[in-house]
């Protein structure tokens, strides 16, 4: 994961947002680098929990800070019943 100057930001970052219907229900903000997810960032509806699953070992903290401000721009707050 390579950071560009501007901001200490990582490049070749892409969001996703997916809803889940299936095992789980609610909507989550998936984190792609080099076209490879790494963070997924979901909120669980049925069960009232936001949670964080990390698919790497190691990603820097300003990644998942990124993220997280990510998540709460494009996907609300509350609860869906």
């Amino acid at each position: 994961m390579k950071k560009s100057n501007e901001n200490n930001k990582i490049s070749n970052v892409k969001y996703l947002v997916a809803s889940n219907v299936g095992g789980r229900d609610g909507i989550g903000l998936e984190v792609y680098v080099n076209d490879e997810m790494v963070i997924e960032i979901f909120r669980d509806d049925e069960s009232k929990l936001r949670t964080v699953s990390v698919y790497k070992n190691e990603i820097p903290l300003e990644l998942l800070e990124q993220a997280v401000q990510e998540f709460k721009r494009k996907i609300s707050w509350e609860y869906l019943d």
